[in-house]
Parts: C-alpha cells; structure tokens; sequence
C-alpha cells in the first residue's frame, strides 16, 4: 500500500502531499511550482535552485527533478538516500545511469510509510506527447520505414531529446516483437550525418531553432502511403497536467518507472 494510505488520519481527513521542486528557478521548475502549489491536495514546501542544499528536502513526501542532466544523477540519488519518492523531469539518463539508480533503489531505505520508495522518469510529461508515443509504436509494425524528427528551442543542451529516445525505443521494441524487416535504405555514404542518429535502429533527426518549445514528429511509410504523428507543445504549461498526476501517483509504485505511460494506463 503506498503513501496515500499513510496521509489519512485518525479523522479520516487526507493530509496533502508534501513536495519539494530542484531546479525551481528553471523555466520547467518554476512552472511546476506554480502547478503544483494551485493542485488540490498537494502542497510545495521546499524550492531549490541551482547551488541550493538540499538537505532533508523539507521534509517532503514527493521531490520533482527538473535540472540538467549533469546534476540529475546526484539529486536523485540524495533523494533516494533519504526515502523520499522522485519524479524525474530531467532527460540524459542513459541505460549505465538506470542501472545505477536500479542499485541505488535496492539499498535505498523505505519511505515515510514503510513502503518502498518510488522513482519515475518522464522523458515527456505532456499527455499528448504520450499518446503520440504509443500511437507510434502501435502502427510502426505495420510500415516499412520509420523516422522521427525532433524540434526543440535552442537553449536545450542535450539531443536527442529524451521523447525521441523513449519514442525509438518503442517503435524498436514493438517492430522486433512483431518480427517487422530493417527500414530500407541504400545510403552508403553519409560524411556528414545528414541522415541523423540511430537510436535503436531508428533514425532520429534534432532541430534547434528559436522561437520552438518542444514538438516532435513520427514518418511512417509504405509504398504510396504514409502516416504522420505529429505533437507540438507551444508552452510548458502543457507538461504541467502530467506533473501533477506523477506527484499523485509515484508513491504507489514503488522502485523505478520509465514513462509516465505505464501510471496512466496506456502501455
């Protein structure tokens, strides 16, 4: 039983979610505080910026990471440590630095209510996001060639972006399950890179350029055909939604989560 069982009292009223917000001087951060302060039954009671001690977190039941992914690692370990459950904002997480956390979370000591701590990492909070996510790795079995095109702000110090990396991993995993061919391509010769990363297998394209926030866009084709799965969030108050219902529900699914899909039903 998680957390939410341990916030009733003796009067059967609910105590709120206590929740601390690193990197709440960021654009990201200082939007959730703003979501998650106006969010019925939770209530932030530490802020930290770049530079701050963390210290016990103020006693928080839930902290948000919302940093860079230099810093990322260590925040959420002092999290860890402590018993207080993390939801993960922060993309860079490489499969070596998952595996890590996945150590950390076996010594890690139980939350506040006796159960295990929970950690969820969300490389895209926005619902739509998510959607365009599963809706890909659902019709990517059946095309034969499939790319992903990412467009961020430049200030974004990391490409891919987290949403493409996550994206091309479902799409490899749903086309290995499914038994599909490689994407045909006859490129031999590519100095330059113009044909993108290979995530997976999948190519990802990143575009900087200003005056975008965050959007992203999945090609799917066959011969004469082609779908395309486009999600574009305009401002960061399209996350917010999704923060709010991770903070909500990360103490109830204790050790690591990758993917706010797996909390809203959609896997």
């Amino acid at each position: 039983m998680g957390d939410t069982a341990d916030r009733t009292g003796t009067t059967g009223t609910t105590r709120p979610i206590t929740v601390a917000v690193i990197g709440a001087s960021g654009r990201m951060g200082s939007e959730a505080v703003r979501a998650i302060e106006s969010a019925e039954g939770l209530v932030v009671v530490g802020a930290y910026g770049s530079g701050d001690e963390l210290g016990d977190l103020a006693g928080a039941d839930v902290a948000v990471e919302l940093t860079v992914p230099a810093a990322s690692p260590g925040n959420v370990a002092h999290c860890v440590e402590r018993g207080v459950h993390v939801v993960v904002g922060t993309t860079g997480w490489d499969e070596t630095r998952v595996e890590t956390l996945r150590r950390q979370l076996a010594e890690a000591p139980p939350a506040s209510s006796g159960a295990g701590v929970g950690v969820l990492i969300a490389p895209n909070f926005a619902i739509g996001a998510l959607l365009m996510m599963a809706f890909a790795a659902k019709a990517a079995p059946f095309f034969e060639s499939v790319e992903v095109i990412e467009l961020h702000h430049p200030a974004k110090v990391d490409a891919p972006s987290g949403t493409a990396v996550r994206t091309a991993a479902m799409i490899a995993r749903a086309r290995e399950d499914a038994g599909t061919p490689s994407a045909p391509d006859a490129t031999t010769h590519d100095p330059d890179g113009a044909r993108g990363a290979r995530v997976d297998g999948i190519p990802v394209h990143s575009v900087r350029l200003r005056g975008l926030t965050a959007h992203q866009e999945v090609l799917l084709g066959n011969a004469g055909e082609q779908l395309t799965l486009r999600h574009d969030s305009f401002d960061r108050g399209s996350f917010m939604p999704g923060v709010v219902a991770a903070v909500r529900s990360v103490a109830d699914h204790p050790g690591l989560t990758v993917g706010l899909e797996h909390y809203l039903g959609l896997t």
